[in-house]
């Protein structure tokens, strides 16, 4: 259980890595292959273990990869890193289920939780900081996002036929649109009561602040960075280890 000394609610870092990340690729699922030196994982780890306003840090990881000792290079003296085999065939039932044993381990349900993508290595301990200030100090919950730069084009849908090239069905406004990144910062058991219901209705829950949204609430966008760009092409993979290095990490 968790002795509680003060009565403000505390920050948790949750990771989703259940996944195979197939369309990039290797032996290994994308989030612990090794990019410019360190498994990918590693880089958001390391990211959360030095943020100061983090108190634990829980990665639901799939029970057949629970066992493997790239795992055990993964481990931190600083602050408490818990693997648990919660992972599930969606990202939404890995998150719901490490929720629910952080919950279950005795963390407050007012806790905040911060989600985040193990994809998406560039992020920084400044840019969790900037979220948790904007958040904390609104008491509402929020994601970083990046206000969308390029033109946005629809596709015709019947344009695709038999490997001709898709055309242009009309042009998008990008006003008032956002790409979502991660983290995203909500309440440890309102976030998990929102994707549980969510999974029961059988929603299209694409990310914790779409859970949120469909429970009625209206998550606060608190711009983050490019370089939080999720990795899922090998042409990603590129760019990010070319950052991670002119990073020195």
């Amino acid at each position: 259980m968790h002795a509680r000394t003060q009565t403000l609610p505390q920050c948790h870092a949750l990771l989703p890595t259940a996944g195979t990340g197939s369309r990039l690729g290797g032996q290994l699922p994308k989030q612990f292959q090794e990019l410019a030196g360190k498994p990918m994982l590693a880089y958001a780890l390391n990211a959360f273990i030095n943020t100061p306003t983090i108190t634990s840090i829980w990665v639901g990881v799939s029970p057949s990869f629970i066992d493997n000792p790239v795992l055990g290079n993964l481990t931190s003296d600083i602050k408490p890193v818990h693997f648990l085999g919660s992972g599930g065939p969606t990202r939404q039932e890995t998150v719901r289920n490490t929720l629910a044993a952080m919950l279950k381990s005795g963390i407050p349900e007012t806790d905040w939780v911060l989600v985040h993508d193990a994809a998406r290595p560039g992020i920084t301990p400044e840019l969790i900081q900037k979220l948790i200030k904007v958040v904390s100090e609104s008491g509402e919950g929020g994601l970083l996002a990046m206000p969308l730069a390029d033109t946005l084009k629809m596709a015709d849908a019947n344009s695709a036929i038999a490997g001709n090239p898709n055309r242009v069905h009309k042009t998008i406004p990008r006003d008032h649109l956002w790409q979502a990144q991660t983290p995203q910062m909500f309440g440890l058991k309102r976030l998990h009561d929102a994707i549980e219901e969510g999974i029961r209705l059988e929603a299209d829950i694409t990310d914790e602040a779409s859970a949120m949204e469909l429970a009625g609430l209206s998550p606060l966008l608190i711009e983050g960075a490019t370089c939080n760009f999720k990795v899922t092409h090998p042409a990603d993979w590129e760019l990010m280890q070319f950052i991670l290095r002119s990073r020195g990490q």
